[in-house]
């Protein structure tokens, strides 16, 4: 009877760790969970992944940061610009997808993303509608730039003189966010009806779309969910000078697909920044419990021609390159002179940062991150920061422009921010408890496979018992006789 059980504890031992050898070598659980993964992660009609693609249930908030210039007369007289920082005034962000059509057998979504913006006063410093931001005179600044040298050039000196405009200009923040009607640009609409009479850094952006998208739905390849195919009916831009610097890559930053490693690169295609972007992976995070990769756009996204040459298509025109950490979007915001850069000219060169009296640049405040659950692709943090510039400069046909010196003028920093909510964290949590618990069965049957090895051995190296001897009345008959 012992020598069974022995055999039978043994047998069963060596069964259990051989069992949970192979399935950690052929990794048959883990490949379960990443194929069901995979399959769930289509955009179809009815599935979970494309509920939360069309309407992302965590909330966007849109913090603006004014920069308010504290000298403006010595700045037209050469001197370095001081400024200071002045919010956040904080907006809700709401961006559900609208008139989604899936094409092509179910390969292709279409969809618009129109964004509507809502004041959060209890997150902001004040109201926008009546606090004032002394900045740069914006449209005076480009109707000098657009005029020069062309035959408005006089009459727009003539405006600017009528209207009394200066280089720099007082408005509320509401008008500068969201816009006014310009006196400027109203009377040069006369002569050129394609120039807007209104202004304002983000007009006509409120409840409206950046037009119509096509992605991949990651049918036919789960490494294609969400990525964009198509953007205004086109699958390149053309505003830059080089091929792959037109290349619509990626996806817009709101989803990813599946099953992330750290030695990838993710492409995102910004139509804020008239371009694609890459980010790269920085370190593992935790938020709100759940385990997420940190991806950074890499300095080399931003860096001149010297050390990236593949930056040479952004310069427009052709051979007109700024330093590394800004980009000039004037090709593509109607011939504003905009430069976007990090807030604060976070990693850009030097020079942007000593020309401007109260920049501060820091990375937890004014680097762009994206902290992505690497089994799911949910974004569950992320913060997408950028600066709006304007170039500023001597005109010497325009007086408003006095002795200023050749300056990238910081305007606004945008923080647009996005934390997973809780009801959204706890649906996640779950799922990736339960994902811990079907890959670590192979790890609980080798650890009954090793204590029934070491039941084994105990019963294996203990002697077996000795019946002990009787005494002598013991042994003595049970009736004597005499």
């Amino acid at each position: 009877m012992r020598k069974c059980c022995l055999s039978a504890v043994g047998s069963l031992s060596v069964a259990l760790l051989v069992a949970s050898v192979s399935l950690l070598v052929a990794h048959v659980l883990q490949s379960a969970v990443d194929r069901q993964v995979k399959q769930g992660t289509v955009l179809k009609n009815g599935t979970e992944a494309f509920d939360l693609w069309e309407d992302p249930p965590p909330p966007v908030y849109m913090q603006f940061y004014f920069f308010n210039v504290v000298n403006p007369l010595e700045v037209v007289n050469g001197e370095s610009p001081l400024v200071e920082e002045i919010g956040p005034y904080t907006y809700r962000e709401y961006r559900p997808r609208a008139n989604v059509h899936i094409l092509d057998n179910g390969t292709r979504v279409s969809s618009v993303n129109p964004k509507t913006y809502v004041f959060e006063p209890e997150k902001s410093v004040g109201d926008p509608e009546v606090d004032l931001i002394r900045t740069v005179n914006i449209p005076a600044v480009t109707a000098m730039e657009w005029t020069k040298s062309t035959s408005l050039q006089l009459p727009t000196e003539f405006l600017l003189m009528l209207y009394q405009e200066n280089l720099f200009m007082t408005h509320t923040v509401h008008e500068l966010l969201w816009g006014y009607k310009d006196k400027l640009l109203s009377a040069l609409h006369i002569f050129r009806p394609e120039i807007d009479s209104e202004f304002g850094l983000f007009n006509k952006m409120n409840g409206t779309d950046d037009g119509e998208y096509v992605v991949l739905s990651g049918k036919m390849n789960y490494l294609n969910f969400s990525k964009i195919v198509e953007w205004r009916g086109e699958e390149s831009l053309n505003w830059w000078t080089t091929e792959s610097c037109n290349m619509i890559n990626g996806t817009d930053g709101s989803a990813f697909h599946p099953l992330i490693s750290t030695d990838e690169t993710i492409y995102v295609f910004s139509s804020d920044f008239c371009r694609s972007l890459y980010i790269t992976f920085d370190s593992f995070v935790s938020v709100s419990g759940i385990p997420a990769y940190r991806f950074v756009p890499p300095e080399k996204v931003f860096a001149n021609t010297s050390v990236n040459p593949d930056n040479a298509g952004f310069c427009v025109p052709a051979g007109n390159c700024h330093g590394s950490g800004v980009l000039n979007v004037s090709v593509c915001k109607q011939g504003v002179p905009i430069l976007l850069s990090a807030p604060h000219f976070y990693q850009a060169d030097e020079k942007y940062v000593k020309d401007i009296k109260g920049m501060h640049p820091r990375k937890e405040d004014h680097e762009t991150f994206l902290d992505i659950n690497p089994l799911t692709g949910i974004v569950v943090q992320a913060a997408k920061r950028m600066q709006i510039n304007v170039l500023v400069r001597k005109l010497d046909k325009f007086i408003e422009t006095g002795r200023v010196r050749t300056l990238v003028f910081p305007v606004v920093h945008v923080n647009e921010s996005v934390l997973i909510d809780e009801a959204s964290a706890k649906k996640l949590k779950s799922v990736l408890f339960e994902v811990t618990v079907v890959t670590s069965i192979p790890f609980i049957i080798m650890a009954l496979g090793i204590i029934l090895g070491i039941c084994f051995i105990v019963l294996v190296c203990r002697p077996p018992g000795t019946k002990e001897e009787s005494s002598e009345e013991e042994r003595a008959p049970l009736i004597r006789t005499s």
